[in-house]
């Protein structure tokens, strides 16, 4: 089943200012993920405006349906970062419920994690 990693392309870290501005860290996120993930056939990407996670910059989403749900965020705007997050979504993809053991996870996101969120429930 396929997993996604919406990210967030408005993410600003503290420091942002100091840059030349000419991209947000968030757009810088999303291109290196979105280029990790492109080789990946159970991984998709989309952005997003803003998911509310300021403090804690640049922020991603790992979801897929009927599976445990994880916001992760204070990544840094780097490939090694995209990649564990691209290589935390396939092990997403390939567990049952989405739970994936902690000796799996990539150190790169290790630290990284905010919530988890429960399925929605059917409606049956």
């Amino acid at each position: 089943m396929t997993s996604w990693i919406t990210i967030c392309d408005t993410c600003k870290r503290e420091g942002w200012e100091a840059t030349d501005m000419s991209r947000t860290d968030g757009e810088a996120l999303a291109g290196l993920i979105e280029a990790a993930a492109s080789t990946a056939s159970d991984v998709r990407t989309r952005r997003v405006s803003c998911t509310m996670g300021c403090e804690r910059a640049c922020n991603v989403v790992i979801q897929a349906a009927d599976k445990m749900g994880y916001s992760l965020g204070r990544f840094e705007p780097t490939a090694d970062d995209a990649q564990a997050i691209v290589d935390y979504a396939a092990l997403h993809a390939a567990s049952e419920t989405g739970q994936v053991p902690y000796r799996t996870w990539p150190a790169g996101v290790k630290g990284h994690f905010v919530s988890r969120h429960l399925p929605v429930p059917s409606d049956t």
